[in-house]
């Protein structure tokens, strides 16, 4: 078989599944995929075997040719970039019996050619895949796959994260037409009770551009509702003052499992709050956050923790910097840089009686009393125990 064509029609698979038999098997092979819509790009290394000329496939012509390679080797790995296509691809080779490692996306481009290509990056796939095979740990970073029901309850609150965000800029947008015709208009301008006092002020052409903005902000703000009742409503009733139901829905649908980190380490790496470093020999510089990490938790735990320096001051965090955080002399933007810290101290807390380590009052923090109408809800460790899902 040749398999150093880079340039196939639709007939070359079914020639290539007959020419197969005849390849000589290995023990390993490791394929590196660059997923686009359409063609898969792929470069394949048998063994310890230089990178073979990379190959093109569509979705399902490159699921027969995987069927083929797990018969030609003992061992088949792949990997491919985490993107927009999620982790469908992944289930789809695991379910075939070949190991799959979605990795974080990365620039290839380490020497800095200012070439970029679907062979280049599939080739570069393929060789990281075959050190990280062999033992380097450093190749790439392997990206956690979430089981199906965590990724479709992070998809909840995403989307209701989207609409937010639309919500912003529609708004923003209506400012921006109306500082264009020399008006200035602040607040939620959209609202009826605003908009009819606002509108008799406004040039008719403002009038006119931001009328189709009022719609549709106001068909966000019913769909944002409503995506936010339904991820409140999956909260505890039970959670320390200041966290409300929003933010902790938020972390634990974002970090998904708090039992994949092992140390207080993983945990603050894998909020972005640790700060940049820069050190060599007996300099050390540290500076601002490294953003290395999951960026939607990073807001929460900034705003919760500045709802918790108002409502638990006996929060242990809290007592550690409250005394400086009252005092008159301390600077914006020093505050700011306490809350990042002790947001990142929050997380760790978090992860502690998350995973049963600790319990919050041990801590400090002091619980919302139950209310009198709740309904006890089996928590997602029992649940997923339980025997109608075993």
């Amino acid at each position: 078989m040749n398999t150093n064509n880079t340039h196939t029609n639709k007939n070359q698979p079914k020639t290539q599944a007959k020419l197969g038999a005849s390849e000589p098997k290995g023990k390993t092979i490791k394929l590196g995929i660059d997923v686009h819509l359409d063609p898969y790009v792929v470069v394949r290394i048998v063994d310890g075997g230089t990178p073979q000329p990379p190959q093109r496939f569509g979705p399902p012509e490159f699921l027969l040719w995987v069927a083929k390679q797990i018969r030609l080797a003992k061992n088949v790995f792949t990997c491919y970039e985490a993107g927009p296509f999620g982790y469908s691809l992944h289930r789809k080779l695991e379910k075939m019996g070949v190991t799959n490692y979605v990795v974080r996306p990365r620039n290839w481009d380490e020497y800095g050619k200012k070439v970029k290509t679907d062979k280049r990056d599939a080739q570069q796939l393929a060789l990281h895949l075959d050190r990280y095979v062999n033992g380097n740990q450093d190749a790439f970073c392997v990206v956690r796959v979430p089981t199906a029901e965590q990724e479709q309850a992070r998809s909840i609150s995403r989307q209701r994260e989207s609409f937010q965000c639309e919500k912003q800029r529609l708004a923003a947008q209506g400012r921006s037409h109306a500082l264009y015709y020399g008006e200035h208009i602040e607040g939620e301008w959209w609202q009826e009770q605003v908009w009819k006092p606002l509108a008799a002020q406004l040039p008719p052409i403002v009038v006119n551009l931001l009328e189709p903005l009022r719609r549709l902000i106001g068909a966000l703000e019913v769909e944002l509702k409503s995506r936010t009742q339904e991820v409140q409503a999956a909260a505890p009733e039970q959670l320390p003052i200041g966290l409300g139901k929003l933010s902790s829905e938020i972390l634990e649908r974002e970090v998904a499992d708090w039992n994949r980190f092992q140390n207080r380490r993983q945990v603050g790496s894998y909020t972005g709050l640790c700060p940049s470093e820069d050190s060599s020999s007996q300099r050390r510089f540290q500076g601002s956050i490294n953003k290395h990490g999951n960026r939607r938790l990073r807001p929460v735990l900034v705003e919760c923790l500045w709802r918790l320096c108002r409502f638990q001051p006996e929060y242990r965090v809290v007592k550690k910097w409250r005394a400086e955080l009252l005092n008159p002399k301390t600077s914006r933007p020093r505050r700011k840089k306490i809350i990042v810290e002790m947001a990142r101290s929050f997380a760790v807390d978090w992860w502690r009686v998350r995973t049963g380590r600790c319990k919050a009052q041990d801590l400090g923090l002091k619980l919302q009393p139950p209310s009198a109408n709740a309904k006890p809800k089996k928590s997602r460790r029992a649940a997923s125990t339980s025997p109608q899902n075993k």
